[in-house]
């Protein structure tokens, strides 16, 4: 009897490990292990990049997830809190990618309704700001996450700041998966 019970228990183990899905972000345009492309540096702050988001692909979102949020998060630069670069939310859940360049001013290539929100320091724009570490520095950590979220949409006032749409993410996250990616100039 302990013997079929012990079965019984590996079986209902194997399968509920196979049955769970995993919440996972890609982007071809950000191979691992390597630095932050072109494409993809900023045009602002003493960079001559174009500035393009990367194109994102996410997959496994957990059951109830009624919209997604993507943020980009530079770790090391000052203050000791990081550096907000990219904020998008109200995502519907039905989407599971952007295009390269989804993160323009206006966002012509975000679903309708999803909102961006402004970077820190002197970003004066809803867009997507790209690396622009000062020359010299030991490489940045650029921590792009997509958050499944327990609700269809997150009202935010155009005034927030990229730490409170980060606080009013959390407060909603399911689940999230993150990409780490580095770059120096």
């Amino acid at each position: 009897m302990k013997t079929l019970v012990f079965l019984a228990l590996i079986n209902f183990f194997c399968h509920a490990t196979f049955a769970k899905q995993s919440f996972t972000l890609t982007s071809a345009d950000l191979p691992s292990g390597r630095p932050v492309g072109a494409p993809f540096i900023g045009h602002d702050f003493g960079c001559s990049g174009p500035g393009q988001s990367p194109a994102l692909s996410w997959t496994g979102e957990p059951a109830g997830t009624k919209s997604f949020a993507i943020t980009m998060f530079d770790t090391y630069t000052p203050p000791a809190s990081g550096w907000w670069h990219w904020l998008v939310w109200n995502l519907p859940a039905t989407t599971h990618n952007l295009p390269r360049n989804a993160g323009t001013l206006g966002g012509k290539d975000l679903p309708g309704g999803t909102k961006q929100g402004r970077p820190d320091g002197e970003a004066p724009e809803e867009r997507y700001y790209g690396p622009c570490p000062d020359v010299g520095d030991k490489p940045h950590h650029y921590i792009l996450t997509v958050y499944a979220l327990s609700v269809d949409h997150i009202d935010i006032p155009a005034s927030a700041t990229a730490a409170q749409v980060d606080y009013m993410i959390s407060g909603k996250t399911l689940a999230k998966s993150s990409l780490d990616r580095a770059y120096a100039r």
